[in-house]
């Protein structure tokens, strides 16, 4: 850590300072959204570290909520109990991590070699702590400084609630310079395996490097649509393009009976670990290559190359609101490249993890993309994240996946 966030001794389990926010600002937080952002807030009372427990009170003195102070962030303080009672103590942390592990065992997501997100920040009141299941190994991410500054508190708690052998804790450096956070080595709390952690889903066996390549090691948001998208291959020829390290791909040429799937990602460890799973699980009608994703699909268009399915998961285009529209240019021209292979009938398996990316902005970029074309494009399904990453009704920004299975004639 660096070192003034080494030096904060964790506070007291009640607040010893409060954030008094503007006239007319305490709605929203009345409402349990639980991130009160610098600009709602008219002063604060005491002098709180980072980490430290705040109450926030509306502009004449009333509590509407408890919640961790960061300086350094523009999510000022982050809420967790609406109750003035509640201490945010170790009694606290465990209760609420328990009751996101029991949602998971109630979904059946539980089996001993399966994998499952555990903990979804907001939308499971823990804010800013993201937990995900492989077997019996767990990953951690901080994305908060608060919870960064617990998460040696948190370990042995979600230890206790999930019976894992051994856990990674990972650094999100994207998020490093918005919340303060230190960008420290992976650390590792217990038994881990040597090699990657082997999980099954739908049948089929992964190995997940822990903690490495993007998200926690894979895409677990996905793992229904996989299925879904599956249905709809049975006898095509396929084409996943942002392949990562093959879910779609292996989905759809096993459980989908396609009669050929090409996998495409930039990252050569991502499709080399594609591979390994196509081997691991005796598929021989994939293959995968390496190559630039928009590159590829100016390629295969140039050479008027068909697929009876396209596949278009590629990885977060924006983080603000500032890059929506190139962002949403970026979308519009991989769908139209996909959607250029693809016969009269063929099917069109489009995602976003953009969650600055609505769904209204995404079905417009698609009506775009028919128009340009000349094409009906038909909304099959319109899907997003597993049940094990909830959407919080009160924190509509925990809802960001959105998965749009069409028909294009």
């Amino acid at each position: 850590m660096d070192s003034e966030s080494s030096s904060v001794e964790l506070p007291s389990t009640l607040a010893e300072s409060q954030v008094v926010l503007k006239p007319r600002k305490a709605r929203p937080f009345f409402g349990r959204h639980p991130w009160v952002l610098d600009s709602a807030i008219d002063h604060v009372a005491g002098q709180p570290g980072n980490g430290a427990v705040v109450d926030l009170l509306t502009d004449n003195g009333k509590f509407v909520a408890r919640g961790l102070y960061n300086a350094h962030s523009r999510i000022r303080v982050r809420l967790y109990s609406w109750s003035a009672s509640d201490r945010l103590d170790q009694e606290f942390w465990r209760a609420r991590i328990e009751r996101a592990v029991e949602h998971r065992r109630r979904l059946g997501y539980d089996a001993a070699d399966g994998a499952a997100r555990l903990v979804y920040s907001e939308a499971d009141g823990l804010s800013g702590l993201i937990v995900d299941r492989y077997g019996p190994y767990l990953v951690v991410q901080a994305t908060a400084l608060a919870m960064q500054l617990r998460v040696d508190e948190m370990l042995p708690l979600l230890a206790e609630a999930s019976g894992a052998r051994g856990i990674v804790v990972r650094a999100d450096r994207a998020l490093a310079k918005l919340e303060g956070l230190s960008v420290e080595e992976e650390r590792t709390w217990g038994e881990l395996p040597d090699g990657p952690a082997f999980i099954q889903e739908h049948g089929l066996r992964y190995g997940v490097e822990l903690g490495l390549g993007q998200k926690t090691g894979f895409y677990l948001d996905q793992r229904e649509n996989r299925l879904a998208a599956a249905r709809y291959a049975r006898g095509a020829r396929v084409l996943d393009v942002f392949c990562y390290t093959g879910g779609f791909s292996l989905a759809a040429a096993k459980l989908g009976g396609a009669s050929e799937v090409l996998g495409i990602d930039a990252s050569e460890k991502a499709v080399a670990t594609a591979r390994a799973g196509a081997e691991l699980n005796s598929i021989n009608n994939v293959r995968f290559e390496a190559a630039d994703g928009f590159d590829a699909l100016d390629e295969l268009v140039r050479r008027r190359e068909r697929f009876d399915m396209v596949i278009l998961d590629p990885p977060k285009f924006t983080r603000t609101r500032r890059s929506l529209e190139d962002a949403l240019r970026a979308y519009h021209r991989i769908n139209r490249l996909g959607a250029s292979l693809l016969p009269p009938g063929g099917i069109l398996v489009t995602c976003s993890c953009s969650g600055n990316v609505s769904r209204e902005d995404f079905l417009h970029m698609l009506a775009g993309v028919a128009q340009q074309l000349g094409r009906e494009i038909q909304i099959l399904e319109q899907r997003g994240a597993a049940p094990d990453h909830p959407t919080s009704a009160t924190c509509l920004e925990t809802e960001y996946l959105k998965c749009f299975i069409c028909r294009v004639l």
